[in-house]
């Protein structure tokens, strides 16, 4: 395991609540504070939608590496993880090909302090752990060399990690270069919370949020998630509701629209 991502990260606190542990409640985890309980409460009763769009994400997740595995991607970066759960991104792909490798990025000490759960790798196979910010681009690719072979296609997972980068720190910009830095053939999976479905309930859950989180959160209309993919051929059925993206015989319908935006790309050349 690699710690060495850590100068300049925020100081522990469990009084404010962050992403990871929030998620981790949602999913029905036990690795989270009072803080995250709180934020996570009052965030699902103001957009009830909020937990069965978790759980989609988690399952979307799965299929998109199944999906990339099958086109032949043994390698994965993994940028905003979050806690263990089941169906981690090397536990699918390792399923496929044990001799995948995945290097999993999150920037939050609780993470960290669980990774040793996500290092149990097949021994074919290998992953490590970077405790670092998604906007600490140039460190985390300098890092992932250290077990990914960035010559070889790489699939670069950005699962709902997006909406905590405001637009002045240009989101795009950043995902655009962790791309540009990976070699033609890999693949972007990415999710992001929509602002243009179920509206009013999303932009009150984000604000009982925001009002409680170290990491202010933003959702997206349809068309800014897409400017994602620029550089990319989108995947059919191209960026969609969760539950859409090429659902299979364990996709369960949550009975109401999810207020999340999902998508792969490949990058061609």
């Amino acid at each position: 395991m690699s710690d060495r991502l850590t100068g300049g990260m925020a100081p522990f606190n469990s009084s404010v609540a962050h992403p990871a542990r929030v998620y981790n409640f949602w999913l029905g985890g036990k690795d989270n504070y009072p803080a995250d309980e709180e934020a996570a409460r009052l965030a699902a009763a103001a957009n009830p939608q909020i937990i069965p769009a978790v759980r989609a994400n988690r399952a979307f997740l799965g299929r998109a590496v199944r999906e990339l595995s099958r086109a032949g991607i043994r390698q994965f970066l993994d940028i905003g993880t979050g806690i263990p759960a089941a169906d981690n991104t090397h536990e699918v792909a390792q399923r496929a090909d044990p001799g995948s490798r995945v290097v999993y990025v999150d920037n939050d000490p609780v993470v960290l302090a669980h990774a040793q759960a996500l290092l149990v790798s097949a021994p074919e196979g290998a992953t490590d752990y970077l405790q670092a910010d998604l906007r600490d681009v140039d460190r985390i690719l300098a890092e992932a060399r250290n077990t990914l072979d960035l010559s070889r296609p790489v699939g670069l997972m950005l699962v709902a990690i997006l909406q905590y980068i405001p637009d002045a720190d240009d989101p795009w910009g950043i995902a655009r270069q962790l791309l540009d830095a990976l070699p033609a053939g890999s693949y972007l999976v990415l999710s992001h919370p929509a602002s243009d479905i179920g509206a009013d309930e999303v932009s009150e859950s984000m604000r009982v949020y925001n009002e409680r989180a170290a990491e202010q959160a933003a959702p997206r209309r349809h068309a800014e998630v897409s400017r994602f993919f620029e550089g990319t051929r989108i995947l059919d059925p191209g960026v969609v509701e969760l539950p859409q993206w090429r659902p299979d015989a364990d996709t369960v319908s949550e009975g109401g629209p999810l207020p999340m935006w999902c998508g792969v790309g490949h990058k061609e050349q």
